[in-house]
């Protein structure tokens, strides 16, 4: 019989950068000790030797007795290639576990479906995505779940706001998109003390969405958070071919998120799991490297531009919460890593105002821009830039968008693998028209 490859040391001995390429060397989803890249199943279903070996999946399935290495039945409850991606994730942002879903808004939503129940509440940041907006206000309160804002940044705001319902503290950061960051380490200690005294099943849960600055930049289980949401599609995938969501946390969590997922339906396909695990992943740490480089040159450009009135990107010297960001933005070999994500204003007193100005720019842009393109989305290896003001906060109601600094002058650029100094050329012709 062939001998099975094994390494020298455990994969844990490796660093991360490394293991996210390789993988697992043993993993219980799937036996392929001879391909060198991850098979791709292709079954809905899956064939078993005998009813009791499919009754006994059944009964396994989501249950605290159920083994990692599962009884594949049918895809909507697990497979192999999804499997794999999880186990991945997991070891990427430092938790026991991840289940994937088929976009980061059912991940989010999953997330809250197996912590929260009528009659409960929810605080969240005073900003964030649109989507994630209208998930709080237009549908939770429909089964009785009550959503509150606050400025996270403001950490005595968190008790004042949370009643003794309050089962989850919900967050971007860096923030969409004004890149302002939550103090994960912070919200932690005030949690703490308002769980003092709670039961288990009552005590507040730390959910923070990490798409923006990806495992690479920050691991927010490390900083005390209860689970990590990502939206796969965006700096994780990379390429923009393939949606995905994740939720990441301790195994307490794992059944009840497979089983939600299974209830719900909103399950990661198999095909685009295998995107974002052979191609989308590994290439996460070399994408992002380049990525940041670029978006530190842009923000050092637009900074010194007279119709730019502020720009915001964690590594600026002159960022606001700069002293946090080199604290809580850290790669995984221990450097600062500030992101790919910048937002910047123009100035009021452009012709038309700010608002009208960005929207030159940003159709110049759409227009006659290489290296640049109008598109939603984020953390592609193309530079995207939106107004998110008018696009994808839009479903944000505008007295709330003015209160929290969200203004219709602002605009989100997403830096992607383009040469920067190509970039910049791009954006200097779309500012002379602003």
């Amino acid at each position: 019989m062939e001998k099975k490859h094994e390494p020298k040391k455990p994969r844990e001995h490796y660093r991360l950068r490394t293991r996210l390429i390789h993988g697992s060397f043993a993993t219980g989803r799937w036996d392929y000790d001879h391909h060198v890249v991850p098979p791709q199943s292709s079954s809905a279903t899956f064939r078993l030797k005998s009813v009791q070996r499919g009754a006994e999946g059944f009964v396994e399935f989501g249950s605290e007795t159920a083994q990692r290495a599962p009884i594949y039945i049918y895809d909507r409850l697990d497979e192999p290639t999804r499997g794999m991606l999880e186990e991945n994730l997991a070891a990427a942002e430092g938790g026991e576990m991840a289940v994937t879903f088929s976009t980061g808004m059912a991940a989010i939503s999953a997330a809250m479906g197996i912590l929260m129940m009528s009659g409960d509440q929810v605080v969240a940041h005073r900003v964030i995505y649109g989507c994630t907006h209208s998930l709080l206000t237009n549908w939770l309160p429909r089964y009785q779940i009550r959503a509150d804002f606050c400025d996270l940044t403001d950490l005595e705001s968190i008790a004042k706001v949370a009643t003794d319902r309050c089962r989850i503290v919900y967050f971007e950061t860096p923030v969409n998109p004004t890149m302002e960051l939550i103090d994960i380490a912070a919200v932690r200690r005030v949690v703490d003390k308002l769980n003092v005294g709670r039961r288990e099943q009552d005590r507040i849960r730390i959910v923070v969405d990490n798409t923006f600055a990806t495992p690479y930049c920050q691991r927010p289980l490390e900083l005390g958070c209860d689970l990590v949401v990502h939206s796969l599609t965006k700096d994780i995938g990379g390429f923009g071919t393939d949606m995905g969501g994740a939720v990441i946390g301790s195994n307490r969590y794992y059944n009840l998120l497979m089983l939600y997922r299974k209830d719900f339906g909103g399950v990661l396909s198999p095909k685009n799991a295998w995107s974002i695990l052979v191609y989308g992943l590994p290439t996460l740490a070399t994408r992002m490297v380049n990525q940041q480089k670029a978006a530190m040159k842009v923000a050092e450009f637009l900074l010194k531009q007279p119709k730019v009135a502020r720009v915001v990107y964690p590594g600026l010297s002159c960022y606001p919460q700069s002293e946090l960001a080199r604290r809580q933005m850290i790669s995984f070999d221990g450097k600062f890593a500030p992101g790919s994500m910048l937002y910047f204003e123009l100035k009021k007193e452009l012709p038309g105002g700010a608002a009208a100005a960005s929207e030159r720019m940003v159709d110049f842009v759409a227009d006659h821009a290489y290296t640049i393109t109008l598109a939603v989305s984020l953390g592609q290896i193309k530079t995207l830039i939106e107004n998110p003001y008018s696009m994808t906060h839009a479903g944000v109601p505008e007295e709330e968008k003015t209160r929290s600094g969200l203004l219709p002058g602002g605009i989100r650029l997403s830096l992607g693998l383009e040469d920067w100094h190509d970039i910049i050329a791009d954006l200097e012709a779309a500012l002379a028209v602003a």
